[in-house]
């Protein structure tokens, strides 16, 4: 994949000053783009029951129709007024989930998945707000973008119950996208995006937790783990004046005993890796039908006919703080000094050669690792 052509910014200077600061249009940001899956395959897709997809329509009437996949069957939508939208087309194409190293400059952790878009003209889904930073590359065709600012005033529409969009505001960029351009919204920016003719839409998207989610899925993991089943204690507590007021001083107490559990730094380490890099929609994990052994890898690696692949859409990271380890689709693998070259190019979910294997495999542990993930389902043979 090319990388972004950014004309007279850099990376760094994007980073300053739009990044979730303000909308940014960069006409041919990738010259000749000819697009990832062409609109029948997309289609496929839709048509897939573990795939989540959904089409929605503009009614004669102005009011809207939303119906969620899987479809067998496009031609009752008709010929203009209606998007299919598929969510996480980077589990399954390839060079879909190519376009996520375009945005190497941002950690790998933040992006959650590519949405593809296919409209009609005249299609679209209405103006909107994201919680989370896109950008959104054009494939075929054209379209016209409407961005805003943030605007509290906006009210919020519910013209179908499964559609939630935004009332008129005023754009600051307002442009016609061709098959190459670049358009960076940040959350909280209204948009709206209306088909001029046949066109195809990338949305990479970015994981923007919430604290709710956060504390929930971290109650989840003490309880896994079977922590925090200590009791609070008060062995200094003084004789109460005020017996049915609750006190600053408990407050504070109460408040610090729970944080105690986030000073855990290896627990929260692991917590956090294993919680970025699980996916959120389906993936087409390869798990072999008998698992392999390490003398069977090692014996894979005289063949320089294959290669080893990660499989398309799959998260990982590597982290070295406490200790070193790499997480793969919320699994970790403990890094030693040996394997911490294997795992941190297993992170970076790039094919590897046999001829790369081997420089890895010095050790048993290297081996040992590769195994691991080939039986995971999560890299596999080609």
């Amino acid at each position: 994949m090319e990388s972004i052509q950014w004309g007279a910014l850099t990376p760094e200077t994007f980073l300053t000053e739009y990044w979730q600061k303000k909308p940014l249009l960069i006409k041919q940001a990738i010259p000749n783009f000819q697009g990832t899956i062409e609109a029948d395959e997309l289609a496929g897709l839709a048509m897939e029951q573990e795939i989540e997809s959904r089409i929605i329509a503009q009614n004669p009437d102005n009011s809207w129709h939303v119906e969620h996949g899987p479809f067998d069957d496009f031609t009752k939508f008709g010929e203009t007024n209606w998007t299919l939208l598929v969510q996480a087309v980077n589990n399954w194409s390839r060079d879909t989930d190519r376009l996520i190293s375009l945005f190497t400059f941002i950690p790998r952790w933040r992006i959650d998945d590519v949405m593809v878009s296919f409209s009609t003209p005249n299609g679209g889904v209405g103006a909107h707000l994201d919680q989370y930073d896109v950008f959104i590359l054009q494939g075929e065709g054209k379209r016209r973008w409407q961005v805003g600012a943030p605007n509290s005033t906006l009210e919020t529409l519910i013209p179908h119950p499964d559609l939630k969009q935004v009332s008129d505001f005023s754009p600051i960029i307002d442009e016609i996208t061709e098959a190459g351009d670049l358009l960076y919204i940040p959350p909280n920016h209204p948009h709206n995006g209306v088909s001029i003719e046949n066109s195809v839409n990338y949305s990479i998207g970015f994981q923007a937790p919430s604290n709710q989610d956060l504390w929930s899925a971290f109650a989840d993991k003490m309880i896994d783990e079977e922590l925090g089943e200590q009791r609070f204690s008060d062995a200094d507590r003084q004789v109460s004046s005020s017996p049915y007021q609750l006190h600053e001083k408990d407050i504070n107490q109460i408040k610090n005993f729970m944080l105690n559990q986030l000073a855990d730094e290896q627990f929260f380490s692991n917590y956090i890796s294993e919680y970025l890099t699980q996916s959120h929609h389906t993936l087409e994990l390869l798990i072999p039908m008998e698992a392999f052994t390490t003398e069977q890898v090692s014996g894979f690696l005289e063949d320089d006919e294959i290669q080893f692949s990660p499989v398309s859409g799959i998260k990982a990271l590597y982290c070295t703080t406490p200790l070193a380890s790499l997480f793969i689709n919320g699994d970790k693998f403990e890094l030693s000094e040996e394997t911490i070259g294997l795992g941190q190019y297993l992170a970076g979910s790039e094919p590897m050669t046999t001829k790369k294997a081997k420089s890895f495999m010095t050790c048993l542990k290297n081996t040992q690792l590769l195994t691991s993930v080939l039986n995971k389902g999560y890299w596999y043979i080609e």
